[in-house]
């Protein structure tokens, strides 16, 4: 049996020890900037490398089949959200297959099937081929996330919360790499550049593949015998705290769709606004993530994460609809400020939503409890246009503060739900 080698120590003049300064992995550890373990650092690798050509795949995606197969954009439109839609359902069932099967193998091969349905696009025109290739793609990327699920409680460690964040971290460095490595490749508007990036995408899910060969076999934590095969839509208390998230999560959508048209509509803020906004947001989830996650361990204190965060989306929202009316410099000011406020509550809220969607989920059964809150996030991203369109857009100021005022009151009653759905879930001593 191989034993690890320690790296060799040099004594401090503190009389303290400090790692050698060839060991750079150790000093890297030791910073936060990769994991600790190599399963870690593996999965790490994967979903940075499925986040590039995701990300690729979000920015391209429209051009490509307006541009390249040349169909209508209602068409594009259309089958875009069906596909959305049936991958809505994919979750619970798979994330079953998963917990009795093992994640790493299910997650493997959902991996291929996107590969495969992604490559199907390159070499289809017709949209009634297209469509049927953009939904298995779906469904198996809806799927791969309850799969993933307890493929990262398995590899996580004893510092499970530090994990799910700093994989967050990376995703987010992941796309928007991704989308500046797509904006340079629109530029030139060509069909050899919009042929690439969905081949890129392609791509990406056979590296993820390869690289996930690499982990190691989990084996499925044994159910107790009373335990439902359907057991996540028994547990009252954990769909109704997925509910609740759903609601939250709506707030993804405010600087990416209601800022825009807001800034543009209704304010004399300058233009570049809009690209400020996702880049600011992006970096600083990437920067404090992992920080903001710290001391997020349990459902009591992810509750109060959560609360906190519905109280930073209405000031931050309050602060976004002050700049109708104002002068320009003001209405950056404010703008500037609600961005960043805003990005301080989706902070606390993916690291309270993260923190319960696995902790209040028994071990044994970690896939489909994950399929069903990524269900509702799935369905929280399909309604919160229209709800943005009309709450912020239509009604303008007035709505801003009203929605801002529902994150607030969702935020408030989070505390109480969870500890109603741990007092009442099932298999209690078996969570995670």
């Amino acid at each position: 049996m191989k034993t690890s080698r320690e790296a060799p120590s040099i004594p401090s003049p503190s009389g303290d020890t400090v790692e050698s300064p060839q060991d750079g992995r150790s000093w890297l550890v030791s910073r936060g900037l990769v994991p600790e373990t190599r399963a870690q650092r593996i999965l790490a690798l994967a979903t940075f490398v499925n986040m590039i050509g995701s990300g690729v795949y979000m920015v391209s995606a429209a051009l490509y089949f307006t541009r390249v197969v040349g169909l209508p954009l209602a068409q594009v439109a259309l089958g875009l959200g069906l596909a959305a839609g049936v991958g809505l359902f994919a979750g619970v069932p798979v994330g079953h297959i998963a917990d009795r099967r093992g994640p790493r193998e299910v997650y493997l091969g959902l991996l291929v099937i996107q590969a495969i349905a992604f490559t199907a696009l390159v070499f289809t025109r017709s949209f009634w081929l297209i469509l049927p290739a953009l939904c298995v793609a779906e469904l198996a990327r809806s799927a791969g996330g309850a799969a993933r699920g307890p493929l990262v409680r398995g590899v996580g460690g004893t510092d499970l919360t530090r994990y799910r964040a700093y994989l967050r971290s990376v995703g987010n460095l992941a796309g928007s790499g991704a989308a500046i490595a797509a904006g340079f490749a629109i530029q030139s508007d060509s069909r050899s550049a919009y042929l690439a990036l969905i081949i890129a995408n392609a791509v990406s899910f056979v590296l993820s593949a390869l690289i996930v060969m690499a982990l190691p076999t989990l084996p499925p934590v044994p159910a107790p015998a009373k335990a439902s095969r359907w057991q996540v839509l028994r547990d009252r208390g954990y769909v109704a705290v997925t509910a609740i998230d759903a609601v939250m999560s709506i707030h993804h959508q405010v600087l990416l769709f209601a800022l825009p048209l807001w800034i543009l509509g209704s304010t004399d803020a300058p233009r570049w606004l809009v690209g400020m906004a996702a880049l600011l947001n992006t970096a600083l989830v990437v920067l404090l993530q992992v920080k903001a996650s710290k001391g997020v361990d349990d459902s009591a204190s992810a509750s109060k994460a959560m609360r906190r965060s519905g109280v930073a989306f209405l000031v931050g929202m309050a602060a976004i609809a002050a700049a109708a009316g104002a002068p320009v410099w003001l209405a950056t000011i404010v703008i500037i400020i609600g961005i960043l406020v805003h990005t301080v509550g989706e902070l606390w809220h993916t690291a309270g939503s993260l923190e319960l969607r696995f902790s209040l989920a028994p071990a044994h059964a970690q896939g489909q409890y994950m399929g069903l809150f990524g269900l509702g996030s799935g369905v929280a991203n399909v309604v919160a246009p229209s709800i943005l369109a009309l709450m912020c857009i239509t009604l303008g100021v007035p709505g801003w503060l009203l929605l801002g005022a529902v994150f607030v009151v969702v935020g408030l009653i989070t505390p109480p739900v969870v500890r109603w759905a741990e007092r009442t879930r099932p298999f209690a001593e078996q969570t995670a």
